[in-house]
């Protein structure tokens, strides 16, 4: 079926749908990575967005488990690639992309020339779009939703044993952020974005801010709960989305990037060292004012944006990038072991 990809500054490209039979609008963003597209599809923080891969081919090792999923569901508003493979090969795949995509209500395009749509995108800065399979339909902007709400847990849950318990506030978490501190020995709850954590009485030894998607001053109930727990001197460390609420919960300030950082490939530097790890991202917004107390702990490589940060003398901590990765490298786990040995 040829369709259409429509960006809001009315540029078009013709493209072959391999997806849902239905329209979608978003946030157009793209991402650089060359594999992983079944956890990434799947990351909460790509709700409300159209998702250009730049990597030429996709498809071609179908789709695993959703053990192997990071949620229990696509998040992504639309797929485009430059070229999609209907013949997987890979001894985990259980069905096709295209397959998946039907199943899950949502449209994907192959159009000639992703390359050109990424580095305009880089160039003017992300903006709106749409894919118009079956009939027209009117702009979104995800970033004016509290996405936060939309994909964060309803309900309480609790995991795993030891002497250390950690609460995990959803605001879109990945599931190897569970995985990540389960397999360190510790009881992980996980509540939703908006539980207030210190009128339940509940028992813990620290906290975890998830990633997640959209505009992080959206995420106000989450941000009062980080307040109570700074004011209360409670271990905490941020993730993603997490970084810039901690960052707004102790007086800091967020702002949008141009493009934003997609990919398992980011370089960031360890403020003070000689250190630059590869790390994995996926967020549009940014920590543009450090707040009294922290220091900036890492910055992009690329652009100097904050990657993190860390507090003078309390316990707090926070990176922009995702150590739990899923997919990427892992060579920042040992942030989960230094944020565990904080408690």
């Amino acid at each position: 079926m040829i369709s259409k990809l429509v960006l809001q500054d009315n540029t078009e490209f013709e493209g072959k749908s391999f997806g849902a039979d239905t329209s979608a609008a978003g946030e157009m963003v793209f991402a650089t990575g060359m594999t992983g597209y079944p956890e990434a599809f799947t990351d909460p923080s790509f709700a409300g967005q159209i998702l250009i891969l730049t990597y030429p081919l996709v498809g071609n090792y179908g789709v695993p488990d959703e053990k192997l999923w990071e949620s229990y569901r696509m998040h992504i508003a639309g797929l485009v690639v430059s070229s999609y493979n209907d013949t997987p090969s890979h001894w985990q795949s259980k069905m096709t992309l295209a397959d998946w995509l039907k199943k899950s209500h949502v449209p994907a395009l192959e159009i000639k020339d992703t390359r050109f749509l990424a580095q305009k995108l880089r160039d003017e800065g992300a903006q709106l779009g749409k894919i118009v399979v079956d009939k027209d339909i009117d702009w979104h902007d995800p970033n004016m939703d509290n996405l936060v709400a939309q994909v964060s847990t309803k309900k309480v849950i609790n995991e795993g044993r030891g002497e250390k318990t950690i609460v995990l506030i959803d605001c879109g978490a990945k599931n190897n952020i569970q995985r990540s501190l389960l397999k360190r020995g510790v009881r992980v709850i996980t509540v939703p974005w908006d539980y207030d954590i210190f009128a339940q009485n509940m028992q813990f030894d620290g906290i975890l801010i998830s990633n997640g998607p959209g505009d992080p001053k959206m995420a106000d109930q989450t941000i009062k709960t980080v307040r109570k727990a700074l004011d209360k001197k409670v271990p905490t460390l941020g993730i993603c989305l997490g970084n810039q609420i901690l960052a707004l919960a102790a007086g800091g300030n967020t702002s949008k990037l141009k493009f934003g950082h997609r990919s398992q490939n980011q370089p960031c530097l360890e403020v003070g060292t000689d250190r630059c790890y590869i790390t994995t991202q996926n967020h549009g917004f940014h920590v543009s004012d450090i707040p009294k107390g922290f220091r900036e702990w890492f910055k992009n490589a690329n652009d100097g944006s904050n990657e993190g940060l860390i507090h003078d003398k309390l316990p707090f901590m926070s990176v922009q990038f995702h150590p739990e990765a899923t997919p990427g490298p892992v060579d920042t786990e040992w942030i989960f072991d230094r944020f565990l040995k904080q408690l």
